[in-house]
């Protein structure tokens, strides 16, 4: 199989109090996950149009901060835990750092949306969202 190269253009950006990795809480149970914005580039402006309050949706996020290059992980970033493959976890570190949440919406004003319980960091970009159905 030749690799083929994909371009993903973000559409927005998470605006959090998360500024850092170690203050994410774990992405299993959001404990302790603060709400967050979604802002969204007017470009995409239309396809928010039908997005409620108390909707869930799923938000997917490009981790650009995760590591690239990591196939194995302890779980919960606890060594007790024994060394696990990459993709039998949640971890935010893998070859292609995409995040998927699912989050309720809060609050809409415009090119903003506010959900509940985002363990994302504060500027993350967002790929994509799709309503759970």
């Amino acid at each position: 199989m030749a690799e083929q190269q994909y371009s993903i253009h973000p559409i927005g950006w998470v605006e959090s109090s998360l500024a850092a990795a170690d203050q994410a809480p774990d992405q299993e149970d959001h404990a302790g996950a603060p709400a967050a914005w979604l802002v969204f580039a007017p470009s995409v402006r239309a396809g928010l149009r039908d997005l409620r309050i108390g909707q869930e949706i799923l938000l997917l996020t490009w981790f650009d901060r995760a590591r690239r290059d990591v196939f194995v992980v302890h779980p919960h970033g606890d060594p007790a835990n024994p060394e696990t493959g990459v993709f039998s976890t949640r971890s935010p570190n893998r070859p292609n750092p995409i995040a998927l949440h699912r989050v309720k919406i809060t609050a809409t004003d415009g090119l903003r949306v506010q959900v509940a319980a985002l363990e994302a960091l504060d500027a993350t970009p967002i790929v994509d969202i799709k309503p759970v159905k």
